[in-house]
């Protein structure tokens, strides 16, 4: 028998929401296009919004053993590497948030949330049609297979399948900027300050981001850069010649160049931004996660938001009828997520201003971070849901 919730997308949000769901007691099902679970690029940092859903989820332990606590938050200068700003993290971010931060390899969580899962996860389901059937819909798959559930969940991504049926559009917008990401052993960067900590490295037209993760003896690190020409690969990336993320730093702090010159990922990332949607279902189909609301990576939130959506979703089904649950769940979610969306594009032009007057105002504000994003870090998803 077809299970209620068809959750279409067995990344980290799908599997956040099928395992939330069955906590609440709703059976789900998830349908993954791919014929094994493997979570595309290297890592993912999580923040005290998003460990403090896995840990009521009982994934507490498993996080603790794969994830890294950085020791500082840092920004610095793109040549000298000389500190702009540095706050403390393992010092007192969790009894500031109530939760703790994580660097951690995206596989190591996919594969946490999947234990947890158990039976409920069917691979090679690649959507290719939904219809509306009765109360609810049907769903034919790639394979062959067809099956109907009364809600079905499109956590599928920026170029999400079950968002045009919900819109009838794909509003990803390609940002201007491409991300170079790569996984480097500690002992291979003999140049890099503070490697256990979580680092920007600000320059002119770019960026680069680096924190450690599962027992601190790897670093993960995203080189964003300024290429505002069309995006014209298919998919969202591209293989490119380590040659190409090299030269664009050969000029900055040799920590940096070691980054780059190490990396084990030589792809481009485009990075996508996204248009607010007005409208995040239809009937009993509903967006969650990079299909409602893909947004840039600056602050670190894409995976954070996503299982917040997923926790909101869930205690949302747990009562009442679909048609409430939904608006109440887009009405929870959507002024929440689009804030995030704006204040990650806005840090992305922060991030790449050349050395002058505007980037020694970026710098003095940087003063104030630690209460600047306090507005994100400190939200309670669940608690926001199971309020009157």
């Amino acid at each position: 028998m077809a299970a209620p919730v068809a959750i279409i997308g067995g990344g980290i949000g799908g599997l956040t929401l099928a395992l939330a769901l069955r906590r609440r007691g709703v059976d789900a099902e998830v349908h993954e296009q791919a014929p094994e679970l493997r979570e595309v690029g290297a890592a993912v940092a999580l923040s005290a919004n998003g460990t403090r859903v896995l840990r009521e989820l009982g994934l507490g332990e498993g996080l603790a053993r794969c994830g890294a606590v950085p020791t500082e938050l840092i920004y610095r200068r793109w040549d000298s590497g000389d500190r702009v700003h540095d706050h403390p993290v393992a010092a007192d971010y969790e009894r500031r948030f109530g939760a703790p931060y994580y660097g951690v390899h995206r596989a190591d969580l996919q594969r946490l949330l999947a234990a947890e899962c158990g039976d409920r996860v069917r691979l090679g389901r690649r959507l290719v049609g939904i219809s509306a059937a009765g109360s609810g819909h049907r769903l034919e798959f790639a394979d062959g297979s067809v099956t109907e559930a009364e809600v079905v969940v499109g956590a599928d991504g920026v170029h999400s399948a079950v968002r045009r049926w919900v819109t009838g559009e794909d509003p990803a917008t390609y940002s201007g900027t491409s991300g170079f990401r790569g996984l480097v052993p500690v002992e291979q960067l003999p140049s890099l300050p503070d490697p256990q900590a979580i680092q920007f490295w600000m320059g002119p037209g770019a960026h680069l981001l680096h924190y450690p993760i599962g027992d601190g003896s790897i670093v993960n690190f995203l080189a964003v850069v300024h290429e505002p020409e069309r995006w014209s690969a298919p998919g969202w990336t591209e293989d490119v010649p380590v040659e190409r993320i090299r030269d664009r730093f050969a000029d900055w702090h040799p920590g940096v160049r070691e980054l780059v010159e190490r990396t084990s990922l030589p792809q481009r990332w485009a990075l996508f931004g996204q248009r607010a949607l007005n409208r995040w279902y239809r009937g009993g189909a509903v967006l969650l996660g990079d299909a409602a609301h893909a947004m840039l990576p600056h602050h670190g939130q894409g995976a954070n938001q996503t299982i917040e959506d997923a926790v909101t979703l869930a205690e949302c089904l747990r009562d009442g009828d679909r048609g409430t649950a939904l608006r109440r769940y887009a009405r929870l979610r959507r002024a929440r997520t689009r804030a995030v969306q704006r204040s990650s594009w806005i840090a992305s032009d922060l991030l790449h201003l050349p050395d002058g007057a505007e980037a020694e105002r970026r710098d003095h504000q940087l003063t104030g971070i630690g209460t600047t994003l306090h507005w994100i870090h400190s939200h309670d998803a669940r608690a926001a849901a199971t309020r009157p």
